[in-house]
């Protein structure tokens, strides 16, 4: 099974959960003898990766008259379909601070608008060298930049250039920037077309969601032959919010793969008679850092030798740093910042106790990271890795007296804490890609053998 796929992040360039999913995802995918080609924004071809695939930058990537006037016959199709890219006035960057937000307003003038069916600005500036050479291309900068739409725009152009030379059996795309691309690949090559939604608009935004970002995410879906869902939490979503057919959406749960970072750290000994709890994620609205730091609050009413650690970068930021001095927690209330690597690993491994909060969280593959750590977890009951994990302790997101009074047990009964390791243990075992692996294999052969 040869599989084209498109993904917006990969090792070592991610941000979040996502670039984490495709990794482990691709690699059980490639121990079972699938042959991948993933499609990135741009590489970076100074950072090493793993064999088991063929990365491809889409950056860069020449496309010729001939394919040119196929696309745009190709891109009608598609945005017929539903999708509407209009004009974009405001940068279109998740999670951006206050003073992200105003840099990204400043270095709007000198930016041009996203229009359907491409950036018309982009080909403009190619023309000189598309009438000597008869092929012109657009350079991608990748991320999440101010400029997202446009560069979700470009990408699917030449993914569809990419998509025409390589020769696969299926499409999949991953998330909502790369289904534009998968759309239009399918379109041209009549490949069949497998969208994975790892979270939607609804989840990132709540009920203040951007309608250009859900549109796209609704037409992907429709036009895929099958919707993966990271959770039935996540199904319930695709099906009840965007109306999609309900026998066409199938669950694949995430998994964690066990990696090779060392797994003893020693507790620094100034630090060893305290209890620490960690919070690691995005500090935005979804994550629900507002109510961890509420259950800390009361938590140290009660036990006040506890160390609270947040542990990320976003909007809420500056003002949970505030709110902290005005709890007077300072001195129990720690900001670690945005960590990746061997710090995740380290910060995993120092801890007692995990926390994820989550107001909305499609799956969660933090609390399955700490518990390679053998570190108990706590985890908001509006999660798809709660569906998972039957012996976790859970609570809802908005009940900080619950959710503090199961930190403090965990804290002051050792033996508690024990017990939800060893059952947690037991659970990891089934928690594989490997199963993930054999359920895509198994939605690929049957969509390819439908196209037969």
């Amino acid at each position: 099974m040869r599989v084209l796929m498109f993904g917006w992040e990969f090792p070592p360039h991610i941000s979040g959960g996502l670039g984490t999913a495709c990794f482990g995802m691709t690699q059980a995918l490639a121990r079972r003898g699938a042959e991948i080609i993933f499609v990135l924004p741009r590489i970076d071809d100074s950072k090493g990766r793993g064999e088991f695939l063929r990365l491809r930058s889409a950056s860069g990537t020449p496309i010729t008259e001939d394919l040119i006037q196929r696309m745009d016959w190709a891109q009608q199709e598609v945005w017929r379909n539903g999708i509407r890219c209009l004009p974009v006035d405001s940068p279109l960057m998740p999670y951006l601070t206050p003073q992200d937000y105003v840099g990204a307003l400043g270095r709007l003038s000198g930016r041009a608008c996203a229009e359907a069916p491409y950036c018309l600005a982009q080909r403009q500036a190619g023309e000189e060298e598309f009438r000597q050479s008869q092929t012109f291309t657009y350079s991608l900068q990748g991320g999440y930049g101010p400029s997202l739409m446009d560069e979700v725009l470009r990408y699917s152009r030449l993914s569809a250039a990419l998509a025409v030379q390589e020769d696969f059996d299926v499409i999949h795309a991953h998330d909502w920037m790369t289904y534009p691309a998968g759309m239009l690949a399918k379109t041209l090559t009549g490949k069949p077309l497998v969208v994975h939604i790892h979270a939607t608009e609804y989840d990132r935004s709540g009920s203040d969601i951007n309608e250009q970002v859900a549109g796209i995410e609704r037409a992907g879906m429709l036009a895929a032959d099958v919707v993966v869902a990271v959770s039935r939490l996540t199904r319930r979503t695709v099906v009840e919010r965007y109306g999609i057919p309900p026998e066409k959406v199938m669950v694949v749960h995430n998994a964690v793969a066990r990696h090779e970072a060392q797994r003893h750290y020693p507790i620094p000994p100034r630090i060893r008679h305290e209890k620490r709890v960690l919070f690691l994620g995005r500090v935005t609205f979804q994550k629900g850092p507002e109510y961890f730091m509420e259950a800390a609050r009361l938590v140290l009413q009660k036990i006040p030798n506890v160390r609270f650690f947040m542990a990320g970068s976003g909007d809420m930021l500056p003002r949970l740093i505030r709110r902290a001095g005005q709890l007077r927690m300072g001195s129990r209330f720690h900001f670690a910042g945005f960590l990746q690597g061997e710090e995740v690993d380290r910060m995993f491994a120092l801890s007692d106790l995990y926390v994820m909060p989550s107001v909305s969280e499609p799956f969660g593959i933090t609390p399955l990271e700490a518990m390679l750590y053998d570190v108990p977890v706590l985890l908001s009951r509006q999660s798809g890795v709660s569906e998972v994990l039957d012996h976790a302790l859970k609570a809802d997101f908005w009940d900080t007296r619950d959710m503090a009074d199961k930190i403090c047990a965990v804290l002051r009964y050792p033996c508690l804490a024990a017990e939800l390791v060893k059952n947690c243990r037991e659970e990891m075992k089934s928690i594989r890609w490997e199963n993930a692996a054999d359920q895509l294999l198994a939605i690929y052969h049957n969509v390819h053998g439908g196209r037969q």
